[in-house]
């Protein structure tokens, strides 16, 4: 069995985690989180995103709680785009870093975003175009990679596609999401083989949802292949508005748990990621949804 010696943390709490909350969270507690993330020695914090509030309101105040965080050395903080218009937003605050989205289904596409795939996609290669002018980097996500809420099976062949389309657009590292966390470790692990045909796996990343309890197999299937970049969400926060019954990402300590259990090294402190998941599972008023963060808090 062969395991990366380091994994890179993604963490998306702040962004992929609240972006589906009932109620609005302030823009302080969300600044208050990215610190505490950072704390923790997450290098990777995604802060918000520049989509329209009518679509995403828990994403209102996002520039403002770029601008307002501290910018530690080494850490970087990307903040979601999704047109020339986000684009704009993004450079006005001074963003370094930014993601961009597709997917690979059509029908969630269109439920998303309101265009097919192709136009998704064409969209991006304004936003890519500005993003090389002022030297700002580019992340490309790909959702339902393993099924869509509205199509079931996803084929491969249109994740290795959509993926491919977003790596030679020039985006350096692929975010491959299984979005209703319907995915089981050999289906995991035959996406991510068809996706290296195309794209070295040194550029990928998982990002799996743990709504059937699915999401530590998968990640420890395909870390088994190389994989060495994982996103996760601070106390299993999350859901899309976009994919019915689509529960958490799955947990940033239980992924940094397993982690530790296995050797692999992430810069992470377990102690530290407990207290801000406490400290946003406090003010939402319930537990976190990390089984480790439920044995190991007082």
């Amino acid at each position: 069995m062969s395991l990366p010696i380091y994994v890179k943390i993604v963490e998306v709490g702040a962004r992929d985690g609240l972006q589906n909350e009932p109620t609005l969270v302030p823009i302080e507690i969300k600044i208050a989180l990215v610190e505490k993330l950072v704390e923790a020695g997450l290098s990777v914090v995604e802060v918000g995103s520049f989509v329209s509030p009518k679509w995403v309101p828990q994403m209102t105040g996002s520039s403002e709680v770029y601008t307002s965080i501290p910018k530690h050395e080494g850490v970087s903080y990307p903040m979601l785009v999704p047109n020339a218009k986000g684009m704009a937003e993004a450079l006005a605050a001074g963003v370094k870093d930014i993601a961009i989205f597709a997917a690979a289904s059509e029908t969630f596409t269109q439920k998303n975003i309101n265009c097919s795939i192709s136009e998704s996609l064409e969209r991006f290669q304004v936003v890519m175009e500005q993003a090389k002018a002022h030297e700002v980097r580019v992340r490309g996500y790909v959702s339902c990679v393993l099924g869509c809420p509205y199509e079931g099976d996803i084929a491969v062949s249109k994740v290795v596609e959509v993926a491919s389309a977003l790596y030679h657009m020039g985006c350096y590292e692929i975010s491959l999401g299984d979005t209703i966390g319907v995915g089981t470790p050999l289906k995991a692990q035959r996406m991510i083989d068809a996706v290296t045909q195309q794209i070295p796996i040194e550029h990928l990343a998982a990002h799996f949802h743990d709504t059937y309890g699915q999401g530590l197999a998968n990640l420890l299937a395909v870390m088994q292949l190389g994989i060495s970049v994982i996103d996760s969400s601070i106390a299993g926060l999350g859901g899309c508005p976009y994919a019915k019954g689509a529960s958490g990402n799955v947990a940033t300590e239980d992924v940094l748990y397993m982690l530790n259990g296995m050797g692999i090294e992430t810069g992470v402190d377990l102690t530290q990621l407990l207290l801000a998941s406490r400290y946003i599972a406090d003010y939402l008023g319930r537990s976190p949804a990390s089984k480790v963060a439920r044995a190991l808090m007082p």
